[in-house]
């Protein structure tokens, strides 16, 4: 699309005039730094103390500002090399180059109904196609809604979140952007939900703590000093001993604390870096104006009080653990300055208290954050895909539940340009169409093209296709059954329980919406035949809605003839010594058979006359 290729070009001009300016900076800051240090020096040399006291602010000040200014210009450098990053992998999307993109594998699980046979997860997969999450609690979710169907009142609601989404392509590359520089597969966020629940220690006591602290940290300052002061005299110093009673005491209560302040640190320490993605995420969405319910309802989650919002509160720990996290555990290192001063004044007991007094305040307002951050993550990947795809259709939800209807329907992980698109309709309990076609025509594809496309609009998102209605369907897929050396289990017998776990899904009185490819592969033909029409034939009597692809084109005659499937076929044809496939949906049997064209251009010498071999 040209608007990606515009924003590359744009963003990529005004980077070469951040550089220069970062450049001035960089000088600028040195400069200050060397004159200050120079300036100093011959005041503090020549004892002009008062301009010593206003140069050395002056200085300190000047490098601040100068330093600040050129973290605010790096942060936009790094912003505009993010939103390029974005805009190029959306033309890679529309490649289908899904090579670089995560591919979700921690969330596929052999034993789902469809996650195996569809290429959901993986390489090449649904998820890379979709995801723009940033956060690892965005991409648990968008993992989610992919692995089950939403009710027919969330597929709407999200339908109409998705449309508002759609033209503000700025604020969505922007969003994704904020969360990009945070961005960690591997935050283990529920972790950080796991602490906030776990049970204060000192915040019952606090009172006692925070006195007791404060009268340590005032008698440990005033011994210190008073010390220091006597050691210029002499004599003996009578403070001395009163001051390493408060160092002995403040050691004893350190140790006591410190098994708690480790567990505060170690249990966070994955997580400070992902609250600043969840914070940056979180302002973008509260500064927003939105108008469907869906948006609304999160965004008012993040508003949670009049005074207060999930920005605020994020920021807060954010910084607390920051500092905290300088003291370092037995896993983790420690900053040296941090444990001096902790020894003179106590900080764990202060930071324990703060994070505790953090942690009950917001204890119930965490994970209801999180969530609808990570829904904001997904509807912005979903309006990404539908952006990026225009031509897609978002689906009418059927108010019957058994019913399919595609127009031009395509597989949205082909290319557009090599796409073939094809109308398909079923509709009313006890519907099975039967698909027959020749090896290698598309049975397979169009299978996957029906679910894969079932499952964009049981999740809220557009179809690939010109048109399409859908019922709110349980779907069930047994296509790529596999031998399971470890536990003894073959093909055959796999897909044998597919078929028992479908038997009873139908039985349970769910609306299910089956597919099955090539039954009964792992056996010998006669009984593959056999097994074939009867499982057919179950399947009419319990009223099951469906389509079953094979190659055995008489099963298929015999399901027709006795009215219990509709058939479609696939095929192909030989010119010019050429096999062309049309990948068209055609009605009826299979008219063709390629197979033992293929077979000779693989070089097998086929006998003409098998019964006279010897």
């Amino acid at each position: 699309m040209k608007v990606y290729h515009s924003n590359i070009e744009k963003y990529q001009t005004k980077i070469p005039q951040l550089e220069r300016k970062l450049k001035m900076l960089s000088i600028s800051r040195a400069l200050v730094f060397v004159l200050s240090l120079i300036a100093i020096a011959y005041l503090a040399n020549e004892r002009m103390i008062m301009a010593l006291w206003v140069v050395t602010p002056i200085g300190i000040i000047g490098f601040a500002l100068l330093l600040m200014s050129y973290n605010k210009l790096n942060k936009r450098k790094k912003k505009l090399n993010f939103l390029i990053q974005i805009n190029e992998q959306e033309l890679l999307r529309l490649e289908n180059k899904l090579s670089g993109f995560p591919e979700g594998q921690n969330y596929f699980t052999y034993a789902h109904p469809y996650l195996v046979d569809l290429d959901v997860f993986g390489a090449h997969s649904l998820f890379q196609l979709l995801n723009r999450t940033t956060t690892e609690s965005g991409s648990l979710l968008l993992a989610s809604w992919l692995s089950k169907a939403a009710s027919k009142d969330t597929i709407l609601e999200r339908q109409q979140a998705i449309k508002e989404f759609l033209p503000k392509l700025e604020w969505r590359q922007e969003f994704q952007a904020a969360g990009l520089p945070f961005m960690n597969t591997e935050t283990e966020h529920q972790k950080l939900l796991k602490w906030v629940e776990k049970k204060e220690h000192l915040l019952p006591k606090q009172r006692n703590y925070i006195i007791g602290s404060i009268f340590l940290r005032i008698s440990f300052t005033i011994f210190a000093i008073l010390c220091v002061i006597n050691s210029f005299s002499e004599g003996f110093n009578f403070y001395l001993l009163p001051f390493l009673t408060v160092a002995f005491i403040n050691v004893f209560i350190l140790r006591k604390v410190s098994p708690i302040a480790e567990e505060i640190i170690d249990d966070t320490y994955d997580n400070v870096r992902v609250l600043g993605g969840y914070e940056e995420l979180a302002q973008l969405i509260i500064s927003s104006t939105f108008q469907s319910g869906k948006l609304l309802k999160l965004q008012s989650d993040l508003k949670y009080k009049k005074n207060a919002s999930a920005t605020n509160e994020i920021n807060k720990i954010r910084k607390l653990l920051e500092a905290f996290q300088l003291r370092g555990t037995k896993k983790s290192d420690s900053n040296k300055f941090y444990l001096l001063f902790n020894s003179f004044w106590l900080l764990d007991i202060h930071y324990i208290i703060q994070t505790e007094k953090w942690k009950h305040k917001n204890r119930k307002h965490v994970s209801q954050w999180i969530d609808a951050i990570s829904e904001f993550e997904v509807l912005n990947s979903l309006a990404g895909f539908a952006y990026s795809n225009q031509g897609f259709v978002f689906p009418k939800i059927a108010a019957t539940p058994y019913k399919l209807s595609f127009k031009k329907l395509g597989h949205p992980l082909l290319k557009a340009e090599t796409r073939v698109c094809n109308d398909f309709a079923l509709e009313g309990k006890g519907q099975i169409a039967m698909v027959t076609g020749s090896n290698m025509a598309g049975k397979s594809t169009f299978l996957r093209t029906i679910g894969v496309n079932l499952i964009l609009a049981h999740m809220g998102a557009p179809c690939c296709a010109q048109s399409a209605e859908v019922s709110q369907l349980i779907l069930f897929i047994s296509m790529r059954t596999q031998d399971n050396l470890d536990e003894g289990v073959s093909s055959f017998y796999a897909e044998l329980k597919k078929v028992e776990e479908l038997l009873q899904l139908i039985k349970s009185g769910e609306p299910i919406f089956f597919m099955l490819d090539e039954m009964f592969k792992g056996t010998n033909s006669e009984d593959r035949y056999r097994g074939g029409v009867s499982l057919i034939k179950q399947l009419s009597e319990l009223n099951a809605f469906g389509i079953i692809s094979t190659h055995d084109l008489e099963m298929a005659k015999l399901a027709g003839n006795h009215m219990i499937v509709t058939n479609y076929s696939f095929n192909s044809k030989i010119a010019k010594d050429e096999l062309l496939f049309t990948y068209h949906l055609d009605e009826g049997i299979c008219t063709d058979f390629n197979a033992s064209e293929l077979m000779r251009k693989s070089g097998i010498k086929l006998l003409d006359n098998i019964e006279k071999m010897v």
